[in-house]
């Protein structure tokens, strides 16, 4: 009798072992390993006493998002959205899946707006969303729902005009940028897509529009305005005015890569190659990597017959960016 209980309880043992050993799987998360580590620990451990708690997996989910950890705060972004429904809760989890799950992000979304239908951060982040899927009519529908509601909103009359670009509707993204700098001047982001754009369709309103933009910079901290300008002499015809603002707003700023491009262009138009490619050195030394300034260097190297230089910068053009398939053809074009 004593040799069957003693063979129980062994048993009794190696169950209580086992159950032990299962219900501490069932508790193994996928993230674990990461959430047990310094930052996280000490609210890992927070969590476990106060489960219920919905700012503790908020506090991680933005501090391993921070870190560059999506998929674990994605995980304590929803939790916290599942214990409360705190707008800043739905917010981080669409965010995050905005950039890594964009079918899934358009059902979050929706499903929180019917929670929260007023929050227009999260309309908005549901407009984003479509424009990430390229679905620009739904996001433009939800860009009008915000502006319905708020017809200053900001951020939704931004959107709304880059939209309308992708819509090739530039005439109404014109009027929604011109609206919104009406609103509230002095915000950079549209005072500089409103004058790229006036400058970009020749409109006679971009001298004096950028003239404003320099009287308000007193401390002559922008080149922007003087290369809206360029631009707007470039597309009229206007080489020399354009080729003059170029060099101002290079002088002003000597990082702007943009006004080295459209100056180099010009110059190589006119055949002045040994200054374009002046430029594009210039430019290059400022930013190495700079794919299509390899580009325009071989194109001013061809065009002077020098064919072997040419092709290594057609070369090193389409080695930075793949999508430069024109530098890839040239090059090949050369070998021949």
């Amino acid at each position: 009798m004593k040799y069957f209980s003693g063979i129980y309880a062994f048993l009794l043992a190696i169950a209580v072992f086992c159950l032990a050993a299962c219900n501490n799987e069932t508790k193994q998360g996928p993230y674990d390993d990461i959430l047990t580590q310094p930052p996280y620990a000490s609210l890992t451990d927070s969590i476990r006493k106060f489960p219920d708690r919905d700012e503790l997996y908020f506090r991680r989910a933005v501090l391993l998002n921070k870190n560059y950890y999506p998929e674990p705060a994605l995980a304590d972004f929803k939790k916290a959205w599942s214990l409360k429904k705190e707008e800043q809760y739905a917010l981080g989890a669409g965010t995050i899946l905005l950039n890594q799950k964009p079918d899934s992000a358009i059902s979050f979304l929706n499903d929180a707006l019917k929670e929260l239908p007023r929050s227009f951060l999260l309309q908005l982040t549901l407009a984003r969303t479509f424009e990430a899927q390229k679905n620009i009519s739904a996001a433009l529908d939800v860009c009008e729902n915000i502006l319905r509601a708020n017809p200053k909103q900001m951020d939704a009359l931004v959107l709304k005009a880059d939209l309308l670009d992708q819509q090739n509707k530039t005439g109404a993204s014109i009027a929604t940028l011109e609206k919104a700098y009406s609103i509230n001047q002095g915000i950079e982001e549209i005072d500089y897509k409103l004058g790229y754009k006036y400058a970009f369709t020749k409109n006679p309103k971009t001298i004096a529009f950028c003239d404003n933009l320099l009287k308000e910079d007193s401390l002559n901290e922008h080149a922007e305005p003087l290369y809206f300008k360029g631009v707007y002499f470039e597309k009229t015809g206007d080489t020399n005015k354009a080729l003059i603002l170029f060099n101002e707003a290079i002088i002003r700023d000597y990082t702007f890569i943009d006004a080295y491009m459209n100056k180099g262009k010009i110059l190589y138009d006119m055949k002045k190659y040994n200054d374009a490619i002046k430029t594009y050195r210039l430019l290059l030394n400022i930013q190495s990597t700079y794919s299509d300034a390899y580009y325009w260097l071989g194109k001013c190297q061809e065009a002077m017959g020098k064919k072997e230089e040419a092709r290594v910068n057609y070369e090193r053009a389409y080695g930075l960016d793949k999508t430069l398939t024109e530098a890839f053809d040239a090059a090949n074009r050369l070998k021949n």
